[in-house]
């Protein structure tokens, strides 16, 4: 199983310095669409997403997530001077629906 980026030029392209395939998208919902695009190809395991985009689409990317174990959709911190915090316990309640 192979990994995927999606999200900005700037994320994307340093993914791609270390040999991972990506695609740069220039907004949520192309992010969302590629997403969806991408969730049922058998030879992705894991989608990286650029947070700095995926933030305004979490409540559909989680939607995602509970209907499709794998790939596994991960959100990482785009380049930005502060962090944001997330709260994972929440996210994983909203999820599983408790």
């Amino acid at each position: 199983m192979k990994a995927i980026v999606i999200g900005s030029k700037p994320f994307v392209s340093g993914f791609r310095l270390s040999g991972v395939g990506g695609i740069e998208v220039d907004s949520p919902d192309e992010l969302l669409k590629e997403v969806e695009r991408n969730i049922g190809r058998e030879e992705i395991g894991l989608i990286i997403l650029d947070e700095d985009l995926s933030k305004y689409v979490r409540d559909k990317i989680n939607k995602i997530r509970t209907e499709h174990a794998i790939p596994l959709i991960y959100e990482l911190s785009g380049i930005r001077l502060e962090r944001e915090k997330i709260d994972y316990r929440a996210a994983l309640r909203k999820i599983l629906g408790v």
